[in-house]
């Protein structure tokens, strides 16, 4: 027997079916809308940033030349970037190079025996222990690697000669070792024996003012002097090669002063640098940041083309090696919430006026979504970069964005 289905039973079954299409729908929506609103978005996050402009430098500096006559081979008693008092020797002239070979071992020796000797100091000795020791030979083993890693040569050595006395007075004083008596009596014996062989200077070259001494000529040392500088052009900055002038008769020269400039051409059509700013400046040949000021800033017409004078107090060896290098001139570095160039709009804000009244003031800003709602937060740019700002970060003051801030990327 065969029995119709009732009609309600259908009708039930088609308002089921649409109410599930409609909750898929919403639910579609709902996903749809919480995805658009996600890529619409952008979040405040804390970033740095470095304002800064490379440029080829050329050094200014007040030096003078120092040449003999040519006849025998140059011993030279101080470094590229060493000081010299007046009177101090800059050089000994010897006939051949076997004396300069002699002293360099009479130096290497003499070195060696001072720390034999400091080693085997009976103060020393009796003061050290075993643990106190042990600490001290991991301290001067982070030093030395420290140096290493951060290419300081100037500190190496006293690092790695640290590191040698504490580990030498550890085999001592735990008795690896007796003592160091007979290398002490050999270097001595080593060291008469080279300076009985030896032969005196023919000459002594001397500086005459108190100086840095640099090793070398390149045929500016006329032409870019601290009296100078406001007939620098650009064409000159432009010519100037990285040279080193090869001759028999050239000692080296003599830097007056500690106070040298550097010039270069710089971008300055916005207006960026100006004299009397304060700056750091970072250079190839050297791990260290300086300190300089901005003494001056001309073009010849051109503001993308300034020449920019810095002047600086600091002096290392590093820095005589060249008359040309690439300089990178920071200007600062900045810490802040990073903000889409985008994003950025204006916005009348009400403030109340002195007298107990409101007046509408423009600011900068963005908008940001608060849940449902969408706030106009205002921003304080302290670096610009080319599709993003900074902005100072106000905690105290909930009317600028905020860490974590929902940016709204189309908001109009």
């Amino acid at each position: 027997m065969h029995f119709a289905k009732p009609e309600g039973s259908l009708m039930v079954k088609i308002l089921r079916n649409t109410v599930l299409v409609l909750f898929l729908v919403i639910i579609v929506s709902i996903v749809y809308n919480f995805r658009n609103t996600e890529s619409d978005t952008e979040c405040a996050l804390m970033s740095e940033a470095t304002a800064s402009v490379e440029f080829r430098g050329v050094f200014i500096r007040d030096e003078k030349p120092v040449s003999y006559s040519g006849n025998g081979t140059l011993s030279y008693k101080v470094a590229d970037g060493g000081k010299l008092g007046d009177g101090s020797i800059i050089a000994e002239v010897y006939p051949d190079d076997s004396q300069i070979g002699r002293n360099r071992e009479i130096e290497k020796l003499t070195r060696e025996l001072a720390i034999l000797e400091k080693i085997q100091n009976p103060g020393t000795l009796e003061s050290a222990q075993p643990s106190i020791v042990s600490e001290s030979i991991e301290a001067s083993y982070r030093n030395f690697i420290y140096c290493r890693d951060m290419n300081d040569h100037e500190s190496l050595g006293s690092a790695a000669e640290s590191l040698l006395v504490q580990m030498s007075t550890y085999q001592l004083i735990t008795d690896e070792v007796d003592n160091f008596d007979q290398q002490i009596a050999d270097i001595r014996t080593r060291i008469m024996q080279l300076r009985q062989a030896g032969v005196k200077p023919r000459e002594s070259i001397k500086s005459d003012i108190p100086a840095y001494f640099v090793s070398y000529c390149d045929g500016y040392e006329d032409t870019f002097t601290s009296d100078k500088l406001d007939s620098i052009t650009i064409a000159q900055l432009n010519d100037v090669s990285d040279r080193k002038l090869e001759s028999d008769t050239i000692v080296g020269k003599l830097v007056d002063g500690y106070r040298w400039h550097i010039a270069g051409i710089v971008d300055n059509s916005r207006k960026e640098y100006a004299a009397g700013d304060y700056v750091k400046l970072r250079f190839e040949s050297s791990s260290d940041k300086f300190s300089a000021q901005i003494v001056a800033v001309r073009d010849e017409g051109d503001p993308s083309e300034s020449i920019v004078i810095l002047a600086c107090e600091q002096f290392n060896g590093d820095l005589v090696q060249h008359r040309t290098e690439i300089v990178e001139l920071i200007k600062g570095d900045y810490r802040g919430l990073q903000i889409p160039r985008d994003a950025i709009r204006f916005s009348n804000v009400k403030e109340k006026t002195d007298d107990g009244g409101e007046t509408d003031v423009s600011y900068k800003g963005v908008y940001v979504r608060k849940g449902e709602q969408i706030e106009f937060k205002k921003i304080d740019v302290i670096y610009e970069g080319s599709d993003y700002v900074l902005s100072a970060v106000h905690e105290a003051d909930s009317s600028y964005v905020a860490l974590y801030d929902d940016i709204m990327m189309d908001h109009n």
